[in-house]
């Protein structure tokens, strides 16, 4: 993929035409952009498709430079940058980033650089946990870039000052969920470490800022008990979308919504754990070069 040359990604520049403000029915029938550092990314997905079923979209998993979570900032601002090229390329009407690293650190940069609405995870989630939390008691758990970026807890704290915010970072958590190791001895002594300091602190919601987590929900769920409610940012991110896409008159009206995906590694594991996170429609991926 040709790396980004200019401070603005902007899809005119990249062989896609812009949205016009005329021929409105043509841009209804764009697609929509999804990107993640790799597969986790999926969980947004399926519930974009099962929100939007008339859309379609093209999703790219960075699977060559996972995972993001690790690595500096600059880095991640460059990566997301890169992938924000690729798909406004393919001519989308609206991108998600479905990372929430990438969410966390480099959603100002591309919102503020890219011709069509940008959409990423942290927000929504947010919004979701501070509605649902009686006690304002919010415990948030990520990676460690995630976490160390502070955007849950600017978000969370903005929507409701005086919560008490306790976070986390689990770095194990996304090769347990990639091995498929989500409801085993292992997984759950894993869990029971990480979470056990923040069952301690008298949280009533747990909010799972990582897209690989939904996966171990029911594990989160026996560990923490009774009491404490599960948040992901999966479902609020595709409600999001949908009303976006409402009030710019961008959604389809009809047809049946299609698939694609493109990584940047072997496709082979990437449709072998994908089917984990979305199901037998992860069929085939198209392998792109750096």
């Amino acid at each position: 993929m040709r790396k980004v040359a200019g401070a603005h990604i902007v899809a005119a520049a990249n062989g896609a035409a812009p949205l016009r403000k005329s021929g409105l029915a043509d841009n209804r029938q764009r697609p929509i952009g999804v990107f993640d550092s790799g597969i986790g990314g999926l969980t947004v997905l399926k519930e974009l498709a099962e929100l939007l079923p008339r859309e379609d979209f093209i999703y790219l998993g960075d699977t060559a430079r996972l995972p993001y979570g690790t690595k500096s900032n600059e880095v991640i601002i460059r990566y997301s940058r890169e992938n924000a090229e690729f798909l406004l390329a393919k001519g989308i009407k609206l991108l998600v980033i479905a990372c929430n690293t990438a969410s966390a650190v480099a959603m100002d940069e591309i919102a503020t650089e890219t011709m069509v609405p940008v959409i990423g995870v942290i927000e929504p989630g947010a919004q979701s946990a501070v509605k649902i939390s009686k006690s304002g008691k919010i415990g948030v758990i990520g990676t460690e870039a995630t976490i160390a970026s502070g955007a849950y807890t600017r978000m969370i704290q903005r929507l409701r000052p005086k919560a008490e915010i306790y976070t986390r970072a689990c770095p194990l958590l996304v090769p347990l969920v990639e091995e498929g190791w989500i409801d085993n001895q292992i997984a759950e002594q894993t869990v029971s470490h990480y979470l056990g300091s923040l069952k301690d602190s008298g949280i009533d919601t747990l909010l799972l800022g990582c897209t690989h987590y939904p996966l171990l929900r029911p594990l989160f769920a026996r560990v923490l008990g009774r009491g404490i409610r599960l948040i992901d940012s999966a479902g609020a991110t595709a409600g999001s979308v949908r009303e976006r896409l409402s009030a710019l008159g961008l959604a389809r009206r009809e047809g049946q919504g299609r698939q694609s995906f493109f990584v940047t590694e072997s496709p082979d594991r990437f449709i072998r754990v994908g089917r984990r996170f979305l199901g037998p429609q992860v069929e085939s991926a198209v392998r792109i070069e750096r």
